[in-house]
């Protein structure tokens, strides 16, 4: 069945199909690579932000996901490590436009982080064009949606 993705979907994420997708993979994924990850995002996330002069500082940046997660839900999948719920929580707070640029980069550091856990089982030049062919379709199909909503 062919996923939809759709302004009311149910999870914040879901409104973009490159950030769902990676973001199903990441839940899939280990615990150690789920920790990689959200350091790289949470990096990521702190220079996208001061480069956009959203925030002063990282400390800034920090204190605004503080008072966020304070006031959220604790049963999601991403809660159950304190980093990685933080890396979470600051790019559920990016704009969507800086939220879609690092979720294509998200998508590429989950491929990434699993292709190195998995490189004996892969041909890995076939992965990358397959999964860069995925993640270009994926964009496609969100711009194509945003240009029909405009």
């Amino acid at each position: 069945m062919k996923e939809e993705f759709t302004t009311s979907a149910r999870r914040w994420y879901d409104k973009d199909p490159v950030l769902s997708s990676a973001m199903k993979t990441l839940e899939e994924s280990d615990d150690d690579t789920q920790i990689k990850i959200a350091l790289n995002l949470i990096k990521i996330i702190t220079e996208h932000n001061i480069e956009d002069s959203k925030y002063e500082d990282v400390s800034d940046i920090i204190s605004q996901t503080e008072i966020d997660l304070q006031d959220s839900r604790q049963n999601r999948w991403y809660d159950l490590d304190g980093t990685l719920r933080t890396a979470i929580g600051m790019l559920q707070n990016c704009p969507d436009s800086t939220r879609h640029e690092i979720a294509v980069e998200m998508a590429r550091m989950v491929v990434e982080e699993m292709k190195k856990n998995e490189a004996d089982e892969v041909d890995t030049e076939e992965t990358d064009s397959s999964i860069d062919e995925q993640i270009e379709r994926l964009d496609e199909t969100l711009r194509a949606q945003e240009s029909q909503n405009d």
